[in-house]
């Protein structure tokens, strides 16, 4: 493997279930991917420095038997705390996608220190049962609009599906909204057809405060986000595909391409 080329570290575990899309979305950009099981990464994390992205795939890790995401976000939390903090410094990036986002923010890498706060505080938001008390699949509409994110440009429409039981977005208190809108990291929204942030269902498919789908870090190097996006990497994955333009790369496809492009563009990894 030339050490040129974007190299990639999917984690997965118990009821991972989506890590082989994520991983072909990532190929799909031209990145290298390997897939580690996480008790292979807690045996060895020193091998997180070979790779320049950390992603954590949807499903459901270890059943979901506490919390949706919070068994992986303690090993992450209580073993590998270190190992990505010098992740974080090292200007590497994470993607968190569904169950991957639940256990970004239950490890605390999301939102993630914020300036407004304590350093030490870091759980100020969650990600809890649909408000409508049920599993939700479908297809809905997002707006991007964070200029720091480092994963997609800010005012594109995207359409990604959305599979998942408790994906309802909800701060501490609303002085945390505050901060997240001032620092800019609110990066997906759920937005009606008219393009407003979506307030209720079924464009809002899980209730979420403020029509989050996705947020990240004060960086933006790290994202979390509830919609799939490794989904929809090829225009036929959508169920209305021949009204949409074909020329146009797929929604979902996007966000890893200029995810790569960035790591090209700042860690001196070439083409």
């Amino acid at each position: 493997m030339e050490s040129s080329t974007v190299r990639v570290l999917l984690l997965r575990t118990a009821g991972t279930n989506c890590d082989k899309e994520l991983a072909l979305a990532f190929q799909r950009a031209g990145a290298n991917v390997e897939t580690i099981h996480i008790h292979r990464l807690l045996a060895e994390p020193g091998r997180l420095t070979a790779y320049q992205i950390l992603g954590i795939p949807g499903g459901f890790s270890y059943g979901d038997d506490i919390a949706s995401g919070k068994i992986l976000a303690n090993e992450l939390l209580h073993h590998l705390r270190e190992p990505l903090e010098q992740w974080v410094r090292d200007g590497k990036m994470i993607l968190g996608v569904c169950n991957g986002f639940q256990v970004l923010v239950k490890a605390g890498l999301l939102p993630g220190p914020l300036p407004q706060l304590e350093p030490s505080d870091v759980f100020t938001t969650t990600l809890t049962h649909n408000s409508q008390a049920r599993f939700e699949d479908r297809w809905v509409r997002l707006q991007s609009q964070s200029s720091v994110c480092k994963w997609i440009e800010p005012g594109k429409s995207l359409l990604l599906p959305v599979a998942h039981g408790e994906g309802r977005f909800a701060v501490r208190d609303p002085a945390i909204m505050d901060a997240l809108e001032a620092n800019d990291q609110i990066v997906l929204r759920y937005v009606s057809e008219n393009g407003k942030p979506a307030k209720d269902f079924p464009d809002n498919p899980n209730g979420s405060a403020g029509a989050i789908a996705g947020i990240c870090d004060v960086t933006g190097r790290i994202l979390g986000l509830m919609p799939h996006p490794e989904r929809f990497i090829n225009i036929r994955q959508h169920p209305y595909w021949t009204r949409l333009d074909g020329a146009a790369a797929p929604d979902g496809l996007q966000l890893f391409e200029y995810a790569i492009k960035y790591v090209h563009s700042t860690m001196a990894v070439s083409v």
